[in-house]
Parts: C-alpha cells; structure tokens; sequence
C-alpha cells in the first residue's frame, strides 16, 4: 500500500511540475486580471458614452415585463419585472472586447509566429534534403569512378 501512495504521489508531483500545468495557472491568472481591465472599461467608458447618448447609462436600460416596474432609491425591485437588457448588453460587449484583445494581440501574433516557424523548418528540412541527396550522388560518382578504375586495372595484366 506504501508503495502505492508513493506511486501515486510522484505521479501527482510529475503532473503539476509539468510545464503545461504552470502555464494553464498563469493563464488563467492573467485572464482573470484583464477581465477585470476590460469590465472596468465597459463600465467606466463605455456605458457613460452610452448614457451621454442616450437617456441614462447602459446598465440602468430595461424594459417591463409585467407593469408597472417600480425600483426603489437602492436599485431594489417594488414590483413588476423588469428585463434587464442594459446589463446583458455591457456583459456582451465586455466579452467581444476580451474576445478581440485575446484574438489580435494573441492568436494571431502566435498563428503568425508559429507559420513562420513551419516555414523556416520545411526550408531546414529541404536544404538538409538537398545536402543528403548531393552527399549520394558524390558517393555514387566516387563507387562508379572505383569501379571503373577496378574495370580498368583488370583488363590490363
């Protein structure tokens, strides 16, 4: 059973000191710290361009869905129910921010990055290729010219 545990635990250590579970952590830390970047910008610049646009700021438009809605001073429902589209809005947009943010400063950079290194390894491999199939053909002009030589030597005693 020690054996086990043992087993297990070094199992478990290999898994986390592997370099993708140090990455995924990282990751998901720094998503974390722009999410809040990007709501804060939705919040902050955003729904008040909105506001100055239109009547109020983004995250107070709503509609009624059973009448009359009335909200209390705290943003607390009296009565009726309200729809909340003004905040489902700044939710969607927090998202197609990140989600662009993350897709042209990010995956495309590494898209990009990773087509170059493709290329710059199929060039590798073809110049590699060119050098190994010259290699043959120099060995094959040095095996015609010994058997030639040989050829030669024979048929003069």
């Amino acid at each position: 059973m020690t054996e086990e545990k043992t087993s297990v635990l070094e199992g478990f250590k290999a898994f986390l000191l592997r370099g993708n579970v140090v990455d995924l952590a990282v990751a998901v830390v720094i998503g974390a710290a722009f999410t809040n970047v990007v709501n804060s910008v939705v919040k902050g610049v955003i729904n008040p361009l909105v506001g100055a646009f239109g009547t109020k700021d983004l995250d107070h438009y709503q509609s009624c869905l059973k009448a009359p809605c009335k909200v209390n001073d705290a943003g607390e429902v009296v009565s009726g129910i309200p729809i909340m589209w003004g905040t489902v809005l700044s939710a969607i947009l927090s998202f197609l921010i990140t989600a662009a943010v993350v897709y042209f400063l990010m995956v495309l950079p590494m898209a990009k990055y990773l087509a170059k290194a493709a290329a710059r390894k199929a060039a590798k491999e073809g110049a590699q290729e060119t050098i190994e199939v010259s290699e043959l053909e120099v060995l094959k002009e040095i095996r015609d010219a010994l058997v030639s030589q040989r050829g030669s030597g024979h048929s003069t005693p």
